[in-house]
């Protein structure tokens, strides 16, 4: 069985008080426990220690980072986590630097990674429908895929030498939620990509 961190990114807001981000979270935690897997959660909003989020991030065989997205990208609190904790790992606990070195100064950016072997799973609440995604005729995305979108994310992982296992979504949460729907979808991919 695996270990497997979970980080909810939810930031509060009057508007979206985090409920299906919390909910999403509860089901991977409750799934994944009665599987025999060992989960860790982390609530960003509720704040961090440092070491102990590298410490996580070393115990952990996958890590699901659970966020909602919020003008393109994750909440500036996850922003902030990100800053603190990657950037302390950097002496050997998440990468050992950027992976170049003195005799290649120009080439293996990104290749510092020492978690090679763990895995990570993104899981995304969206505003957006899901027809906005992949269609070279809607305006904003432009023909671009969600994971195009979250590409900032998927290099934050690939830079500690993750590996990604497939990414999901719930769209149009605030004008059009189907979260039976969304929960089920979410069992169901957790199954396929988690087994027990």
């Amino acid at each position: 069985m695996s270990n497997v961190l979970i980080i909810n990114a939810h930031h509060h807001y009057s508007f979206a008080e985090g409920k299906l981000n919390g909910t999403l979270v509860q089901i991977a935690d409750e799934l994944l426990t009665a599987k025999g897997h060992k989960t860790r959660i982390v609530e960003v909003d509720n704040g961090w220690n440092v070491d102990q989020e590298l410490k996580n991030h070393q115990w952990a065989d996958i890590v699901i980072l659970q966020t909602p997205v919020n003008w393109m990208g994750v909440p500036w609190t996850f922003k902030k986590y990100m800053d603190e904790v990657y950037t302390a790992g950097m002496g050997g606990a998440l990468c050992n630097g950027d992976g170049r070195t003195e005799d290649a100064p120009k080439s293996n950016y990104g290749t510092g990674g020492t978690l090679a072997g763990k895995k990570y799973l993104i899981s995304l609440t969206f505003n957006a429908p899901q027809e906005s995604f992949d269609n070279p005729d809607e305006y904003l995305f432009q023909g671009k895929s969600v994971d195009d979108l979250l590409f900032p994310m998927h290099m934050n992982f690939r830079f500690f030498a993750m590996e990604p296992l497939e990414t999901f979504a719930c769209y149009d949460v605030m004008k059009n939620p189907q979260v039976e729907k969304d929960f089920q979808r979410f069992t169901q991919h957790l199954e396929a990509h988690i087994p027990g």
